[in-house]
């Protein structure tokens, strides 16, 4: 009993923060995350194919040369938008019958000021996050300090997170 009350005070804290409410409380083996890695192969190879992960497209965004990045990222944002009104107007749950719950999200100053120093770092090193692995896996091995770069930077916040306006 004191485990459940445990867990929905956790649940509801989270609600209030920009951590996953949705974590499935399914256990599989091993294996069922192999569906991962080979999603995520092909979305590297994607990644390759659309030029994402190319750090001369990617200035090209930021010099604005280029309307290739921006459309990608357009496309993204109507393809999210059209995902989330399905999922709400259909009440749709994933793979395993378990409802998708999204919270409202609150707007705050600090938005700004990540997405400045994400877009600044996004600029400086050609690289943001998602595509980190398909860029080292097509031989820009010198992107491995930008992961290390990103790791220290997760590992710092989750540090400082308590001590952060939020």
């Amino acid at each position: 009993m004191q485990q459940n009350t445990d867990i929905e005070k956790d649940l509801q804290l989270r609600e209030l923060d920009a951590m996953c409410v949705n974590e499935s409380r399914l256990e599989h083996r091993w294996y069922h995350n192999l569906k991962y890695l080979i999603v995520g192969i092909l979305f590297g190879i994607v990644f390759v194919k659309a030029e994402v992960i190319s750090w001369f497209r990617i200035q090209e965004m930021f010099r604005l040369q280029s309307f290739h990045m921006y459309g990608i990222i357009g496309s993204a944002v109507v393809v999210g938008i059209i995902s989330v009104w399905l999922i709400k107007k259909f009440n749709i749950k994933t793979i395993y019958g378990e409802p998708i719950k999204i919270s409202p999200k609150e707007f705050n100053k600090g938005q700004i000021y990540g997405g400045l120093i994400f877009g600044f770092g996004w600029a400086i090193t050609g690289a943001c996050p998602g595509p980190l692995f398909a860029q080292i896996g097509t031989g820009a091995t010198v992107i491995a300090v930008t992961l290390l770069s990103a790791i220290a930077g997760t590992w710092v916040y989750g540090y400082l997170r308590e001590k952060l306006p939020h």
